[in-house]
């Protein structure tokens, strides 16, 4: 999920940019120390989006730049267990796809794939499933919920967060678009059928009413 959080934090200036705007040089700063970063708190920090404080500057002995202490918005991403997403498979492999979500990546394993056995094409780098021959492959867009995650602060692309396809409204978007349209496809014939029959009934009732007043 993504988030406007109001964050603190300490950032060394660099003499090279003390002339400028103390705040643009700031918030310069935050964007090097700090986007890409992950906490296990707030989740990966995705941008700085402003300034809204800065306090005074203060030095160290024995070192050229100067370090102010800053308050400051930023757009944060935090997976949540039991979260609905949308990504991109970025990566097939025998076991499962890597899923983009936003900053991180998730892995669907071929267990929580689908229903059907799945088979691994190395050669077109894709899962097949066996019963309907549907493929994933890099590219396709998926839905799926987050079932497992473990953020790693120290190495971000490491970080482990697991996903599930298999569970109602959950897949490869293709599929799903495919199976709402044999559903209302499925429901317009039944609505046709109802409709010719009510039609028949009406037609019927009708040429009794006209047999009964011929008999008067």
């Amino acid at each position: 999920m993504y988030k406007k959080m109001r964050l603190a934090d300490t950032v060394r200036i660099a003499p090279e940019l003390l002339g400028a705007p103390v705040e643009a040089s700031v918030k310069i700063a935050l964007q090097d120390k700090l986007e890409g970063l992950v906490d296990k708190t707030i989740g990966a920090i995705v941008a700085i989006m402003e300034v809204i404080e800065v306090g005074e500057g203060h030095i160290l002995a024995g070192n050229a730049g100067v370090y102010y202490d800053a308050v400051f918005d930023a757009v944060t991403f935090m997976p949540e267990i039991q979260e609905i997403i949308e990504g991109t498979v970025l990566e097939v492999v025998e076991f499962g796809v890597f899923v983009g979500i936003g900053p991180l990546d998730g892995l669907v394993h071929v267990s929580q794939l689908t229903d059907e056995f799945v088979s691994y094409d190395e050669k077109n780098s894709r899962l097949i499933t066996k019963e309907s021959g549907r493929a994933i492959t890099v590219g396709d867009r998926v839905r799926a919920r987050i079932v497992a995650v473990s953020l790693n602060e120290r190495e971000p692309r490491d970080s482990k967060i697991g996903l599930t396809m298999r569970q109602h409204a959950l897949g490869k978007i293709d599929w799903l678009e495919e199976a709402r349209l044999e559903k209302q496809k499925e429901g317009d014939g039944e609505t046709e059928g109802k409709a010719k029959k009510k039609k028949k009934e009406d037609t019927k009732e009708s040429h009794s009413k006209k047999s009964e007043e011929g008999k008067k």
